[in-house]
């Protein structure tokens, strides 16, 4: 169980938002913090501790007006901690080696390999040819429908029909070197993770997880190792000090 971090960056800004009020019309979000520091200075932090696996997330669509500055951020962090950190958004076969080039140490990707809602493999197959497995990371950021948790896509706005249960886990997991799963609907809130989520991830856990979502609390992050059996690494946002919160950074890069 390890800590990792994350730069979310949105209109060109480091920021941490209410993950389920992203809406790419007018690059709309419900704001908690916006950082004064670029990503590249959070980057350099988190170099100083010794802390990879990081995450660092592009929450802009290629097209929007705000792309390139919130690409320019992301491409300055990667290259202010190479190899420390991963990235995502928006990556496919014709950008992901340009991340990698930069410094990232995995890049992650949802929306490309999926089609009509569902997982399509043969674009996993190219991602694949360009990244290998032991750079790739899947996002399987989830939302709850009914008693299910369902994969979403499109930075969070789109339900596909993918399940996050034990058969799709372990189908994915033969193309990626970790997961990362930002419980979308706790995502921002600080007010506790999604409890039955992280006891099937724990109760899983074959390959590297982070978890993501509701982290509000040093008791937050006790409930997590219990129900994620010790198993599942984990990013906390909006809580953190360096974002505004009430959760010391030193304390949490020391948390085993």
């Amino acid at each position: 169980m390890e800590f990792r971090p994350c730069i979310d960056i949105h209109n060109g800004k480091v920021k941490q938002i209410v993950g389920g009020s992203l809406k790419d019309a007018g690059n709309q979000a419900e704001e908690n913090f916006v950082a004064r520091r670029d990503a590249a200075c959070y980057a350099r932090l988190y170099q100083s501790h010794n802390i990879k696996g990081g995450h660092i997330i592009l929450l802009n669509p290629a097209g929007s007006e705000f792309y390139e500055k919130t690409k320019a951020q992301a491409m300055g962090a990667l290259r202010a901690y190479p190899l420390g950190l991963q990235a995502g958004g928006g990556i496919n076969p014709e950008n992901a080696g340009e991340f990698l080039r930069a410094g990232a140490s995995h890049v992650i990707v949802t929306s490309y390999v999926f089609q009509n809602g569902m997982v399509r493999y043969d674009k996993l197959e190219e991602l694949l040819n360009v990244t290998g497995r032991e750079r790739l990371v899947l996002d399987l950021s989830c939302r709850r429908k009914g008693s299910n948790y369902y994969i979403v896509t499109d930075r969070w706005q789109k339900f596909t029909e993918e399940k996050i249960e034990e058969p799709l886990l372990e189908k994915l997991a033969g193309y990626a070197d970790e997961f990362l799963v930002h419980a979308v609907d706790v995502e921002g809130k600080s007010q506790g993770i999604e409890r039955e989520l992280v006891k099937m991830l724990g109760t899983w856990a074959k390959i590297p997880i982070t978890y993501a979502g509701g982290i509000g609390s040093y008791k937050d992050l006790e409930e997590l190792r219990e129900l994620g059996q010790g198993r599942l690494n984990f990013t906390i946002g909006s809580a953190l000090d360096l974002f505004g919160g009430p959760l010391e950074f030193e304390r949490v890069c020391n948390y085993y």
